[in-house]
């Protein structure tokens, strides 16, 4: 089971998609994620199933907030497989794949649909004293398969590798209640196109290869964590570091600077072996993003591997 203090794990393979449509952590909806204080023990596995839908029709083109007859509603449709593993108690290992699909409800644009990008990431619980505890995780994401990252926002993903670090502060009451604070550095790879040259920052540029920002996130989460419930209110950040803007009546690119504000609730309810989670969001504010509305549903599996003694 969980360690006697740590109970949580959800949100995550969706930071990897951080497209237009802002589906920002992506994507670990299982028990643990990488901007939490849950931990597996030793020698324990969590394995989730998670569907998840985004949707949006308004979004901001740069700063000014409008709709486009020519795409109506966005939907993003995502099926993942994470995982959580217990290296230690205070070590664990995350990791997800999702399959991703797109598409508009007017316009001529086809949908995309594919597996996007692998994530995993290691965290490390780096103090822990009466209820406060520092942790630390390093993660990463690399594409999986060879789909088109210059069609947004039909594309399924930025093609990028990542490479995070993220700090986690966390204090548990012995009621229950706890109090999160997240940050984390992205740092993201330039990725190839089918094209000669783009237009960035009002430039031409002569090449194939797209300089795609780094971005930074955080939050906090204010909730409740006993027995077999965990319920949670959060506020999320995502900034790009640096980037161009949409320009007026024109699509969205991998080189745009994406900010966006996300409020949301999550619960989990895992009694024994099987457990279920589910987490909304929605973007309040932004720039060069879906105003999206995110619904995620997932099926959680604990078990622990007996090593068998000789």
């Amino acid at each position: 089971m969980f360690s006697m203090n740590l109970k949580y794990f959800m949100t995550r393979i969706f930071a990897a998609v951080l497209l237009f449509r802002v589906l920002l952590f992506p994507a670990f909806l299982s028990a643990q994620q990488p901007n939490d204080a849950i931990y597996m023990d030793k020698n324990a596995i969590c394995i989730v199933a998670a569907y998840g839908h985004n949707s949006w029709d308004t979004y901001w083109e740069n700063t000014l907030k409008r709709q486009n007859l020519n795409i109506g509603t966005n939907t993003t449709q995502s099926f993942a497989l994470m995982a959580a593993a217990g290296i230690t108690d205070k070590l664990n290992l995350l990791v997800g794949l999702p399959y991703v699909s797109t598409r508009n409800s007017a316009g001529n644009l086809l949908g995309q649909k594919g597996l996007q990008d692998f994530s995993a990431a290691l965290k490390y619980k780096l103090f822990n004293n009466e209820g406060l505890s520092l942790h630390g995780t390093l993660g990463g994401s690399i594409p999986v398969s060879n789909y088109v990252p210059d069609f947004l926002p039909m594309s399924i993903g930025l093609h990028s590798a990542t490479a995070s670090a993220r700090l986690v502060f966390n204090y548990l009451h012995k009621s229950g209640i706890y109090f999160t604070a997240h940050g984390a550095y992205t740092a993201r790879s330039n990725v190839r196109t089918d094209r000669d040259s783009y237009q960035a920052n009002d430039k031409i540029y002569n090449s194939d290869e797209l300089a795609i920002p780094n971005a930074t996130d955080g939050g906090i989460n204010i909730g409740y964590l006993k027995n077999s419930l965990q319920a949670t209110l959060f506020l999320e950040r995502f900034d790009c570091v640096g980037g161009d803007h949409i320009r007026r009546n024109d699509a969205p690119y991998p080189t745009n600077d994406m900010e966006a504000t996300n409020i949301g609730a999550y619960v989990k309810f895992q009694p024994g072996h099987f457990g279920v989670n589910a987490r909304y969001a929605y973007t309040t504010s932004g720039r060069n993003v879906g105003q999206t509305t995110s619904l995620m549903a997932g099926i959680l599996y604990q078990f622990s591997i007996k090593k068998s003694s000789n």
